[in-house]
């Protein structure tokens, strides 16, 4: 029976969807689904403002890296050395994350935590705030329109942002949605 865990391998940055589908491509060619049934780019949806409009993104978690099932108990084993050359010689493929060039394990609590955490974002995708605390921002919309102020406080499940800002000179906090704000 297959052990399998999975384990971080670095990659080309910038092509890890690419480098993904080729390296899924070249197992199932060279028949070694088996030994590494699954190559994920681990990456979340969130909502992103550009140009006014609103529209659901994908944000890479770990940007540069793949995360890889495999079967790699037995060094020895046949299928897991064409394994991991077929890996190994495909382009914007690195290495493993390990120490001495042995592959290290993820452990299962982390794993499930970023699986939940890609599958959460399925349904209900984060809101992208660019901005953080203590950012001066202008408010673009509303009864404050025009107005100044600091960031205090971010909420992205709610997409808000509480800003400071002084009205009759005193600092007064008003809850804003994320797009009614822009950094100055």
């Amino acid at each position: 029976m297959a052990a399998y865990e999975w384990y971080f391998a670095r990659c080309q940055a910038g092509r890890e969807d690419s480098v993904c589908k080729q390296l899924i491509k070249r197992l199932a060619a060279a028949g070694l689904e088996g030994n590494i049934p699954q190559i994920l780019v681990p990456v979340e949806k969130v909502t992103d403002l550009r140009a006014g409009k609103k529209r659901i993104v994908k944000k890479k978690l770990y940007p540069g890296y793949l995360m890889i099932q495999a079967d790699l108990s037995d060094p020895e084993c046949p299928e897991a050395i064409k394994a991991r050359s077929t890996l190994k010689s495909t382009r914007g493929f690195g290495e493993f994350l390990g120490m001495g060039g042995e592959p290290t394990p993820i452990p299962e609590d982390e794993v499930a935590s970023i699986l939940a955490r890609m599958s959460e974002s399925e349904d209900r995708p984060k809101v992208a705030i660019g901005l953080k605390k203590g950012d001066v921002v202008k408010v673009k919309s509303g009864a404050f329109d025009g107005f100044d102020g600091a960031v205090d406080e971010i909420n992205p499940d709610k997409g808000t942002v509480r800003v400071i800002v002084t009205i009759f000179g005193r600092p007064t906090p008003v809850e804003l949605e994320y797009w009614e704000v822009e950094a100055v």
